[in-house]
């Protein structure tokens, strides 16, 4: 018998596959939403302190991935200091898109095409659960905020304004 492979988003499988718990929230995306994160944050009723946006910044020598609240914004020197060089800037879409393989206002942290260095914003630490994009619109994924750490194999620091 054929076995048949798993369905869902890479993140979904990646969270599943390394035995991590989380949950799941469809939510019927707004094409016209102005921020792809302040419309989950209020779809799903959270505070959007809590809800996390997954942003990319160019560093150079190639990309790397910025996890903040949907509330706030990336801090551009706090986020290079973080990684370590000297500046980042934010990465062009297409390219942010073709490395994770996931689609604009649907980057998950979890699940990417290939590992990039990931820096989480030291407030989701506040939290036991924090959501993020599930690897598509319209789905976000609540997970804890070490197993999120552990499995991008992220960075805490304060990277938000």
């Amino acid at each position: 018998m054929a076995r048949r492979a798993p369905s869902g988003t890479p993140a979904t499988i990646a969270l599943t596959s390394a035995g991590v718990e989380f949950t799941q929230h469809p939510y019927e995306h707004d094409p016209t939403a102005p921020s792809y994160g302040l419309e989950a944050a209020e779809v799903l009723g959270q505070p959007p302190e809590q809800v996390f946006k997954t942003l990319l910044v160019d560093t150079g020598t190639g990309l790397a991935v910025a996890v903040v609240p949907v509330s706030g914004s990336l801090d551009l020197k706090a986020t290079a200091a973080a990684l370590g060089v000297k500046k980042v800037a934010m990465a062009d879409p297409a390219a942010a898109e073709r490395v994770t393989g996931y689609v604009v206002g649907g980057i998950s942290p979890v699940g990417q095409k290939r590992t990039l260095p990931t820096v989480v914003d030291e407030s989701a630490e506040l939290f036991d659960v924090v959501f993020v994009s599930g690897g598509r619109r319209g789905l976000d994924l609540g997970v804890s905020p070490a197993d999120l750490v552990r499995l991008t194999g992220a960075t805490i620091a304060d990277i938000a304004r």
